[in-house]
């Protein structure tokens, strides 16, 4: 799988994580805020195996992405 196809797969699964955010009523969370959220870990120990991106796209829960979002409020973070 080139970047290119694994960009569009990690975007895709951010766009659909985001799309069950808003069904319980968080309605402006973006999947660019989503990536933000889970990616940030990544910057200190470097991009793991794929499996373990979607996993931790998928299993993202709401508090844990508020809680990312309110740091970065306080930060003067924008995305």
């Amino acid at each position: 799988m080139g970047d290119e196809d694994l960009n569009g797969v990690i975007e895709q699964l951010c766009n659909s994580k985001a799309e069950e955010f808003h069904l319980i009523g968080y309605e402006h969370v973006t999947g660019k805020e989503i990536w933000e959220c889970v990616s940030e870990k990544y910057k200190k120990t470097g991009q793991p195996e794929l499996h373990q991106i979607v996993n931790d796209i998928l299993s993202l829960k709401v508090t844990k992405f508020m809680n990312f979002m309110t740091l970065n409020a306080f930060r003067g973070n924008h995305f």
